[in-house]
């Protein structure tokens, strides 16, 4: 998406939601041992067992390759916006590094920039296809 954004074997990729399962199999593999203990943190949030959680190595691996997995489709999606508005790969790139490293500046900045570009007719489109 960022280094090969016009190479059809990208847009191959990146249009299919399978994009996110690698991570997620980590995930699946991480927390496959601890699915108890998971699943206590999660349903009755604290945050001192949330930290606990997380200082765990299989913890904090497991929410990273969840994070992971969100910003593959984050990223993809933000991709196929773009390249339907017509941005240029040197304004998505830099959008999708901000989007891995800190999500929600690069998702809201891409937001913005969406907004500022988009036709106002676009729901007409969408559904007539013209």
């Amino acid at each position: 998406m960022i280094f090969a954004p016009t190479a059809p074997v990208t847009s191959r990729i990146v249009s299919s939601p399978l994009i996110a399962v690698p991570p997620l199999v980590v995930y699946a593999v991480l927390v496959a041992a601890h699915l108890p203990r998971l699943w206590a943190t999660m349903s009755s949030p604290d945050l001192d067992t949330l930290r606990e959680f997380l200082a765990t190595s299989w913890g904090a691996s497991a929410v990273w390759a969840q994070v992971i997995a969100w910003d593959l489709l984050i990223g993809a999606w933000m991709y196929r916006e773009s390249r339907r508005l017509g941005l240029h790969p040197l304004l998505m790139g830099p959008l999708l590094v901000l989007t891995v490293v800190l999500s929600p500046f690069g998702f809201g900045l891409f937001l913005a920039v969406r907004a500022a570009c988009d036709r106002p007719d676009r729901a007409t489109t969408v559904v007539t296809g013209q």
